[in-house]
């Protein structure tokens, strides 16, 4: 008994954090809370995406990317999220 309560007390301790981020697309409502549809919300999605990547672009020194690095990283970044 004691096995299967510590179990589901770390199943439950696991999923907390995974339930609670939020991505773009569950972000995607308007002011009055209905989801957005056509082009705002391709409009918010890419917006999103780009400023979730923008503060990763950093190389291994810690300098922010620029030119082609950059652009490879932000597509790469905003195709994975």
């Amino acid at each position: 008994m004691k096995r299967i309560l510590l179990a589901g007390m770390i199943a439950a301790l696991a999923l907390g954090p995974a339930m609670a981020q939020e991505t773009c697309a569950t972000k995607a409502v308007d002011k009055n809370g209905k989801p957005l549809a056509g082009a705002a919300l391709n409009s918010f999605l890419k917006k999103c995406k780009r400023e979730a990547c923008e503060p990763k672009a950093v190389s291994a020194e810690g300098k922010k990317l620029s030119g082609a690095a950059k652009n490879s990283f932000m597509q790469k970044c905003e195709r994975d999220a």
